[in-house]
């Protein structure tokens, strides 16, 4: 018996339909623990989602029908892989087949906050537009800039081939150098001064996790150069909302993109007052080839934990 704790696109369910039989609790809105408690007979397979926090009082809860738990996401910071691993429950995850959507996610937030695109288009939509003018709604260039990447990983490299098309110079932030065949020519920086003070755009490509939490905070802000621009498609919580706010508001970041928040959904309000801030609601794997190879992947994790 396979749980499924959220909706699937149409291939997805129906591959999951042909394999197992299944549970659906389709749930919308804040993950409830409880739904998931009540649903377990029989159950040896939970497919879930980022919304979903399985953490260690839920995971003990478990009973020992429960094999695996697969989720529709490349991140496990809502699953608590070690009271998992006590268990014995195998856990999947959906790596590498989401790197050119996030990408392309990453590349059009750079573009949309640099050319003012979300206020222009407000600004259309509400009959405020007076035609053309020579001074109206002037952005930056992208193409020549120089964009720092946090986080050189699959996203990051892929976002770093996409940017040379725009002759971008790149430099990155990260744990350890990567090999040159990796590099391509970017720029590593050990610590974080050199590495903000040289860049023109900031894409945030880490993991989330205790690690990386708040890492963009107030001190971090004031290395970038006045007039940065900031990307983030990684996680909502390596930013401090608000000091990345305050500095949206004093013009010293002159504009953000950002894809993934603190709390989601329930983001700081302080964003929505911004004009200087394109803001998207987690869309950076939503298309329809890339949900469904996630969906694909975390069914291939499925069938081989269940076979050992």
């Amino acid at each position: 018996m396979l749980l499924i704790t959220r909706d699937l696109p149409p291939d997805v369910l129906a591959r999951a339909r042909r394999e197992h039989e299944t549970r659906e609790l389709h749930l919308q809105g804040p993950f409830a623990p409880q739904s998931v408690l009540d649903n377990l007979a029989g159950v040896d397979a939970i497919l879930c989602n980022a919304a979903d926090k399985f953490d260690a009082a839920l995971i003990a809860d478990l009973p020992a029908s429960v094999k695996v738990i697969a989720t529709v996401s490349v991140g496990l910071e809502h699953i608590d892989l070690e009271a998992a691993a006590a268990r014995g429950i195998a856990i999947c995850n959906t790596p590498d087949v989401l790197t050119n959507a996030t990408a392309e996610v990453g590349l059009m937030l750079m573009l949309m906050a640099a050319r003012r695109a979300g206020e222009g288009e407000r600004l259309l939509r509400a009959g405020q537009w007076k035609g053309f003018s020579a001074t109206f709604n002037l952005g930056r260039d992208v193409t020549g800039k120089t964009l720092g990447i946090f986080g050189m990983g699959r996203i990051g490299r892929r976002l770093a081939e996409m940017a040379r098309g725009l002759d971008m110079q790149i430099h990155y932030h990260n744990r350890h150098r990567l090999e040159p065949a990796l590099e391509a020519g970017a720029i590593y920086h050990t610590d974080d001064a050199s590495f903000l003070g040289a860049i023109d755009f900031l894409s945030i490509n880490a993991p989330g996790g205790p690690q990386t939490r708040h890492w963009l905070n107030a001190e971090r802000i004031g290395m970038l150069r006045p007039g940065a621009i900031v990307v983030n498609t990684g996680r909502g919580s390596t930013v401090d909302d608000e000091a990345l706010i305050a500095a949206l508001r004093s013009l010293h970041v002159a504009a953000a993109g950002l894809d993934v928040f603190n709390n989601e959904p329930n983001l700081n309000p302080g964003y929505l007052t911004l004009e200087n801030a394109v803001l998207l609601p987690h869309i950076g794997s939503a298309t329809v080839e890339t949900r469904n190879a996630m969906g694909f992947l975390a069914l291939d994790g499925i069938a081989k934990a269940l076979a050992i």
